[in-house]
């Protein structure tokens, strides 16, 4: 061992300049912009304002507590509060890309996550949403939905539906049609959501008035299932009321038969199905009933 304490030169190299301990313990080094450095959880929290509805099931991601692909990229609090004072953000960094990643390492417990700081993209808040939808698009678990109001708030932030277009690198018409999507009736996004009412389908019913809207994809989907389109007289006075009520269960009923068919792989889904049913006060009924059986 040499003097000092110092066995190697590259034990050196780390001895000196910035890595001194000389007078000490060596002093903090914030991390440059892009570099990657591994934080406990308790250190980070998600962007309150992601435009995922929901981070999805996660259960795919529960190898990160082994090992973590690729690290979250967070900006610092003040940079993130800087465009949302309002946050009240209490952790030291906000996570802007990776909030998948973030639940399921609280899920699975991982204690800490690698990370990378880029304050760049809180330079205003059309950078910083641009950067999340263009993150997100396309992937699964991102649906068309949350997809349109992502969209949408980045052409409020930049001004017009062009400008939007060109920071995604998307066309015109794409963002065109995923903001029509906005104007389906709630039933039918959620819907649309499922992957009950196809995407070209949905396009063409948001072009149709709202009133109006699940009454025909009602009947259209009675064609297609061989029902009788043709009503008494009588029947067709109530059609868009009568319509409505019959949508609602169509639309829930075919809900659980999908969830059903994913239930090895999303058992969650059955389980948010059967309660858009069942209501409250039936999913607990179904609850007790379970136990019961189970005993």
């Amino acid at each position: 061992m040499g003097r000092g304490g110092v066995k190697t030169f590259d034990a050196l190299v780390d001895a000196v300049g910035e890595h001194s301990a000389v007078d000490g313990n060596a002093p903090a080094i914030t991390p440059r912009s892009g570099s990657s450095r591994s934080v406990p959880l308790r250190d980070l929290v998600a962007n309150p304002y992601n435009p995922r509805d929901s981070i999805g099931n996660i259960a795919e991601l529960a190898s990160i507590v082994e090992f973590q692909l690729q690290p979250v990229v967070v900006v610092t609090r003040k940079a993130f509060e800087s465009l949302y004072p309002e946050a009240a953000v209490t952790a030291r960094w906000v996570v802007v890309l990776g909030n998948r990643r973030l639940a399921a390492a609280q899920k699975f417990g991982r204690g800490e996550l690698d990370i990378v700081v880029r304050d760049e993209l809180a330079k205003d808040r059309a950078t910083l949403l641009t950067a999340i939808i263009a993150e997100n698009v396309d992937r699964s678990g991102f649906d068309v939905i949350e997809e349109a109001k992502a969209v949408e708030s980045l052409v409020v932030e930049y001004g017009s539906a062009d400008a939007a277009a060109a920071h995604l690198s998307k066309s015109k018409t794409w963002v065109s049609h995923r903001r029509a999507l906005l104007n389906l009736a709630p039933e039918l996004q959620e819907a649309t959501r499922r992957g009950d009412l196809a995407i070209r389908e949905a396009r063409s019913l948001a072009r149709v008035p709202l009133e109006q809207q699940v009454v025909r994809w009602n009947a259209a989907s009675n064609r297609a299932g061989g029902g009788n389109g043709d009503a008494n007289p009588g029947e067709r006075g109530s059609g868009a009321a009568a319509g409505s009520r019959q949508t609602a269960a169509t639309v829930s009923g075919r809900a659980v038969t999908k969830a059903l068919k994913r239930f090895d792989s999303e058992p969650n889904a059955l389980a948010v199905a059967l309660r858009e049913v069942l209501g409250d006060a039936g999913s607990k009924t179904l609850i007790s009933q379970l136990k019961k059986v189970l005993r």
